[in-house]
C-alpha cells in the first residue's frame, strides 16, 4: 500500500460502503494509498476494526462507522455524524439469485432496497455535506449487469440498471455544485464482494464479455472455472482514485 507520485488524497476524508472484504476492501486500500483518510463502513463492527487495524499499522488514518445501508434512519444518522466527507465510494450490495417465478416480493425488496435504492440515500445525505462546501466526488458501484443480463437475478440486473441512470441524473444536478457523480461498473468478483444471502450461489462462474449483437443476455457456463481469489484490482483501484480527485 504505497502511494503514488501521480495524485494524492492527502487531506480528504472518504466513506466506503460494504469496505470489509472484495472490491470495497481494495478500494479501501487505494484510497488509502493516495493519502485519503478512511472511514470504513460494514454490518459488522469486529471485521471493521481488524480492517482499519490493518491500514493503521500500514500508517493510515482509519475509523470505522458500521451500519446496514439498507436502514434509511441509520444512513442518515452515520453520515450526518461525520460533519465533512469530502469523497463517498457506495459499495454495498447483495445478489440473490432465484428463478422469477421462485422469487418473493420480499426478496426482491430486499435487493432494490440494498443495491439501488441504499445509493440513492447515501449519495443523498453525502451531498448535504458537500454542497455546502461547493466540492465532493461520488462514487457509485454498479456492475456490468446493469448494461447486460443473466437469467436468475432479476433484482440485481434492475438495480444496477437504476443505478446508471441515478447517476447520470445527479450528476447533471450536482455539477452547479462542482460535486462529481460516477459509477463504475466492474464485471465478475469473488462472491464476498457482496453481502452474503440465504438465496446466494456459492460461486458465480461464466464470462462477462460483452454479448454478440442482438443477444440480450450472457447465458450461464458450466465450462467456465470459479473466479480466481480477489486482489487489489488494478483497473478499477487507481479509477477510484482517479475519480475521487479535487479537480
Amino acid at each position: 500500500m504505497t502511494s503514488s507520485p501521480d495524485f494524492s488524497l492527502a487531506g480528504k476524508l472518504a466513506l466506503v460502503t460494504g469496505a470489509s472484504r472484495g472490491l470495497g476492501w481494495a478500494m479501501a486500500q487505494a484510497l488509502a494509498g493516495a493519502g485519503a483518510e478512511l472511514v470504513l463502513n460494514g454490518r459488522d463492527a469486529a471485521t471493521l476494526e481488524a480492517r482499519a487495524g490493518e491500514l493503521r499499522a500500514a500508517g493510515r488514518s482509519c475509523r470505522i462507522l458500521p451500519f446496514d445501508v439498507a436502514d434509511s434512519a441509520a444512513v442518515t444518522r452515520a453520515v450526518a455524524s461525520l460533519k465533512r466527507l469530502d469523497i463517498l465510494v457506495s459499495n454495498a450490495g447483495i445478489i440473490a439469485r432465484k428463478p422469477l417465478l421462485e422469487t418473493s416480493d420480499a426478496e426482491w425488496q430486499s435487493v432494490i432496497d440494498t443495491d439501488l435504492t441504499a445509493g440513492f440515500r447515501l449519495a443523498r445525505e453525502a451531498a448535504r455535506l458537500m454542497v455546502p462546501r461547493r466540492s465532493g466526488r461520488i462514487i457509485i458501484v454498479s456492475s456490468i449487469m446493469g448494461l447486460i443480463a443473466r437469467p436468475t437475478i432479476a433484482g440485481y440486473v434492475t438495480a444496477k440498471s437504476g443505478l446508471h441512470g441515478l447517476v447520470r441524473a445527479l450528476a447533471v444536478e450536482l455539477a452547479t455544485h462542482c460535486i462529481t457523480v460516477n459509477a463504475i461498473a466492474p464485471a465478475i468478483s469473488r462472491p464476498t464482494s457482496t453481502r452474503p444471502s440465504t438465496t446466494t450461489a456459492p460461486s458465480m462462474t461464466g464470462s462477462a464479455s460483452a454479448p454478440r449483437p442482438g443477444a440480450g443476455a450472457i447465458p450461464p457456463s458450466s465450462a467456465a472455472p470459479p473466479c480466481s481469489s480477489l486482489r487489489p484490482p488494478p483497473p478499477i483501484a487507481p479509477a477510484r482514485c482517479w475519480r475521487s480527485m479535487a479537480a
